[in-house]
């Protein structure tokens, strides 16, 4: 006789950090009666065999806003990362050709919000992943299943269905992609993208330097694409590189040394000798939106409903502000009696969310293509609008309460407030 599909309310497919995050939120939203699969493509690794970490070897770091941060501390996360989290106190902006002697500070400002708090915070990103991890195995009512993968899905009135990798099915009332920019529950959910890549390619490596950063950001707009310095507890600092796609290979062929030379070309000296600390990573830049977030009894979250350019360094934020919205969506309806994938829901979700994705989808985009360009005029039009900014306080209280994820119609977790 065929085994019977095993039957969970909700499964998520992708362990990312969107996806451990919505289990976790779900979670405690709804008690430990909430059955929730979490569906991952790795193997955890081995609680006694001193097998790393699936992220041990991931350079790169989040710049967490303080919207995002409440979120982890509404569901248990915070605490356990909050020692390696650097608080960003200022942000400087330059605009300069690579070979300029002196890059002029064009823009600077506190990056504080209006209570006080630090708008932003650096966290590696293995540390964020680790900690996501550990408090998915606390909670009872999520089991992760893993190793394996989601092929595909069906849905009708009653029940979705996935079909795993390894010949299983499971049935839930919602399924949610949280599989990455290439997700296959969205290619499934017949969902299309706007989108396009962008010839530029994304480089990410962690420096010591001498001098004390002094939680000070600093993005520098070049002509291949902005290269921030984002402050790491002690002297460190992540390098978040976007660079034209045929210089970047030339860069990335280099040995450490050479590496290290490109990187002081573009780090301004400002902060002393550095020297490299970590390993290096790339990728394509792309971006694409999603037409839909949703369909029947399906959702899609984070870089499977959207996939900005990282120039704000944004891009698991909106991941995150999706989490919000869609725990606080499915809780309130189910709470009403209605089950987790019931499609008022889900429209309540996608109205909440999308407009919201595409307005920063297209920002991102197009202050991208605006300071990757040498052009006289252009250079001249984009110190003139930063020279302005600088000079009006209430503009710089603006840019700094939307980055930190306060602004709108804020879902209750990104104000720290249990759903």
């Amino acid at each position: 006789m065929a085994q019977q599909p095993a039957r969970f309310d909700v499964a998520i497919s992708g362990a990312s950090y969107a996806g451990m995050a919505l289990a976790c939120a779900l979670a405690d939203a709804l008690g430990d009666e909430l059955r929730i699969a979490l569906i991952d493509r790795a193997a955890p690794p081995a609680a006694t065999s001193g097998q790393q970490s699936n992220h041990a070897h991931d350079a790169r770091a989040f710049a967490l806003s303080a919207a995002s941060r409440h979120l982890l501390q509404a569901i248990g996360v915070w605490d356990s990362i909050a020692h390696a989290a650097q608080p960003v106190t200022g942000i400087e902006l330059t605009d300069s050709p690579l070979d300029a002697g002196v890059r002029p500070v064009l823009l600077r400002y506190d990056n504080v919000t209006g209570d006080g708090e630090a708008a932003t915070h650096i966290v590696p990103a293995h540390l964020l992943a680790d900690a996501l991890r550990a408090r998915v195995a606390a909670h009872p009512s999520i089991t992760l299943l893993a190793p394996a993968s989601a092929t595909g899905f069906s849905a009708s009135d009653a029940t979705a269905t996935v079909q795993l990798a390894d010949g299983r099915e499971i049935n839930a009332a919602l399924v949610i992609a949280a599989d990455g920019r290439k997700s296959t529950l969205r290619e499934a959910a017949n969902i299309k993208l706007i989108g396009w890549d962008y010839a530029q390619t994304g480089i990410v490596t962690t420096v010591q330097h001498a001098h004390p950063h002094e939680g000070r950001a600093v993005q520098h707009f070049l002509p291949g694409g902005p290269f921030a310095i984002l402050p790491l507890t002690g002297n460190r600092a992540c390098i978040t590189w976007s660079e034209d796609a045929r210089e970047a290979a030339r860069i990335l062929a280099l040995d450490d040394d050479g590496f290290l030379r490109e990187v002081e070309k573009r780090f301004g000296g400002r902060l002393g000798a550095i020297t490299l600390e970590g390993p290096r990573q790339s990728w394509p830049l792309s971006m694409h939106l999603a037409r839909s977030y949703v369909a029947q009894r399906f959702a899609l979250i984070g870089d499977a409903a959207h996939g900005v350019h990282p120039i704000a360094g944004q891009g698991l934020n909106l991941g995150l502000r999706d989490v919000a919205a869609l725990t606080e969506a499915v809780a309130d309806n189910m709470r009403l009696g209605f089950d987790a994938g019931d499609a008022l829901a889900l429209r309540r979700y996608e109205r909440w969310r999308r407009f919201d994705s595409a307005v920063s989808t297209a920002t991102f985009d197009g202050i991208n293509r605006l300071f990757s360009s040498d052009a006289t005029l252009l250079r001249s039009a984009r110190e003139f609008g930063l020279g302005v900014v600088d000079r009006v306080p209430a503009l710089k209280r603006f840019f700094v309460e939307e980055a930190a994820g306060l602004t709108g119609d804020v879902p209750k977790l990104l104000s720290g407030k249990r759903v």
